[in-house]
């Protein structure tokens, strides 16, 4: 369904950017400093990758103390979904929920003009929070899941009846069935 406004007219014009040389040190204080989660990584105008706050903590737990060495275009994610500034919002929401980030640059044969985020679609078409919401808890589950499944713990899937023993209350999966904390 479309909601006749176009990306271009809400994308941010003026979105941070580094170049693919920049060490993480530079990128993560140009986003302290910009307040923003991500980087548009471009080389003289050319999308070459977004980089996330995500990313450099990743890299500062591996390596702590090369920051400074660390490149930008080491870690930049290349393969990055892209969306043309006369696409629908709605075009952008079935994007993000399908690649599960809160961004997508905005661009016209690779050249960056922009870059949208939930943010900006919030500030713009607040009564599309449900979708957007959605897409939000999709990836927060997702992440939880694999957490708990790595710690091999119960995972909390609804509630209701217990397969076994009949009783009311928080069910969890396990061996194909819905049981509750006591069986």
């Amino acid at each position: 369904m479309d909601t006749g406004i176009k990306v271009g007219d809400i994308m941010t014009r003026d979105f941070i950017f580094a170049s693919p040389e920049s060490s993480l040190r530079e990128c993560a204080k140009r986003m302290i400093q910009q307040k923003v989660g991500s980087l548009v990584i471009q080389d003289k105008g050319k999308l070459f990758g977004v980089l996330t706050e995500r990313d450099i903590v990743y890299a500062f737990t591996k390596k702590p103390k090369e920051l400074d060495k660390i490149q930008a275009k080491s870690l930049a994610r290349k393969k990055v979904v892209k969306i043309k500034p006369s696409a629908d919002l709605d075009e952008a929401l079935k994007k993000m929920k399908k690649t599960k980030y809160r961004w997508l640059p905005v661009a016209v044969n690779n050249k960056v003009l922009g870059f949208l985020t939930l943010k900006d679609i919030l500030r713009i078409e607040p009564n599309l929070f449900e979708a957007v919401r959605e897409i939000m808890q999709i990836r927060e589950e997702q992440q939880k899941y694999k957490r708990l499944k790595k710690l091999g713990k119960r995972i909390f899937i609804k509630s209701g009846l217990c397969e076994e023993c009949g009783s009311y209350g928080a069910l969890f999966q396990s061996d194909g069935k819905l049981l509750c904390e006591n069986c």
